[in-house]
C-alpha cells in the first residue's frame, strides 16, 4: 500500500492525538455503547482515526468508505517499520464503527511481537 507523506504524518500525528486521549482514560466507568445522537455515524461522514500502541513506523488508514461498505478487510499496516503486520476488520467491527463505537484489535505477529490497534471515529 503505498500512502503520501500528508497522510503518513496525518496518521502518525492521530495517533499521537489518540494516545494522548487513551492515557486519560481512567478505564471503563460502565457507561452505555450507545453513540451520542449530536454525533452519529461520525464514521461514515469523517472517517476514522487510529491508535497503534507501541508503534514504530506502523500505519493504518480505514476509510468512510470502507465503513459505509462494512465488510470484512485486511489492511497492511507494515508503513515505514522494516516488518509486516496486518489487521482484519471484521463486517461486526465496522457495524461498530458506523454507530460510533470504538474498536481494540490486535495485529498479526511480525518481529517478534504484536500490537494493539484502536480505531475511533474522527
Amino acid at each position: 500500500m503505498n500512502i503520501t507523506r500528508k497522510q503518513f504524518l496525518g496518521s502518525l500525528l492521530g495517533a499521537a492525538a489518540g494516545g494522548l486521549v487513551l492515557a486519560a482514560c481512567g478505564g471503563d466507568d460502565g457507561g452505555s455503547d450507545t453513540p451520542d445522537a449530536s454525533t452519529a455515524n461520525r464514521c461514515e461522514m469523517n472517517g476514522t482515526s487510529v491508535n497503534i500502541a507501541s508503534n514504530h513506523g506502523h500505519v493504518l488508514m480505514v476509510s468512510k468508505e470502507d465503513v459505509a461498505a462494512g465488510v470484512d478487510k485486511t489492511y497492511d499496516i507494515t508503513g515505514t517499520s522494516d516488518h509486516p503486520h496486518s489487521v482484519t476488520v471484521t463486517a461486526a467491527n465496522f457495524g461498530k464503527l458506523a454507530m460510533n463505537q470504538s474498536v481494540q484489535l490486535t495485529s498479526t505477529s511480525g518481529g517478534g511481537h504484536t500490537h494493539g490497534v484502536t480505531i475511533m471515529c474522527a
